[in-house]
């Protein structure tokens, strides 16, 4: 039996650095035009802002896309043809792409306009990023690798009381989601986060060229 990684007595594996998980994802193909689109999904609370910031820094200053500005209260996971629109179609053309980012206080789009630029890399990170219905436009998906129920804890305890009734609409609108349309089982690569920094192993998917190298061992993180 294959000991499980996440257990306390598995043997650990060797902490990924960010700058070689970097370098890997700049080595794979574009994507979506001229970008390379690279996907940081996982369930509500698996820490993907944080860990999407840390790698786009690691990048350089890649942008970041969160899909927290594409959708909406009444748009929770139906947001798939306004990404297309606002987002895929300028990237997959080299043109910058140009929105109205969601105020979830308001409960408006705008009025300022975000953009974000074709660079070579792009993250876009949230719950759905890794989805069918996206998955052509990317180059790898990166999957938060923290069981639901700890993850929405996490959230629950993140956001405080005040967010109590959103998180209680969250809950089974993200589980029928991810019983549709599961992203797990097709990411190129697993992210767990320690202490230390954050473990980073082929996923279920596995088959992003040139991400095998970020599994191997690339010594202390550089995230602490």
């Amino acid at each position: 039996m294959t000991p499980d990684p996440r257990t306390p007595n598995a043997p650990r594996t060797p902490l990924t650095s960010l700058p070689a998980l970097a370098t890997a994802l700049r080595g794979l193909s574009p994507s979506c035009g001229p970008v390379r689109l690279i996907a940081v999904d996982g369930h509500a609370g698996s820490g993907k802002s944080t860990f999407a910031r840390r790698l786009a820094e690691a990048l350089g200053g890649a942008p970041v896309l969160r899909l927290d500005d594409i959708a909406s209260h009444d748009h929770l996971f139906d947001w798939t043809e306004r990404l297309r629109r606002r987002i895929l179609d300028p990237l997959s053309r080299g043109e910058t792409a140009r929105y109205a980012a969601y105020d979830w206080t308001e409960r408006r789009f705008g009025p300022a306009e975000q953009t974000l630029p074709p660079a070579p890399v792009v993250i876009v990170e949230g719950v759905g990023a890794g989805r069918r219905a996206l998955r052509g436009h990317l180059a790898a998906v990166l999957w938060m690798d923290v069981p639901r129920e700890a993850a929405w804890q996490r959230g629950r305890r993140r956001d405080g009381v005040v967010q109590r009734d959103f998180w209680d609409g969250w809950e089974p609108a993200e589980l029928r989601h991810f019983t549709v349309d599961p992203s797990r089982p097709f990411a190129d690569l697993l992210v767990r986060q320690c202490p230390e920094g954050y473990e980073v192993l082929r996923g279920p998917g596995g088959a992003s060229a040139g991400t095998q190298a970020v599994t191997q061992g690339e010594g202390p993180s550089a995230v602490r």
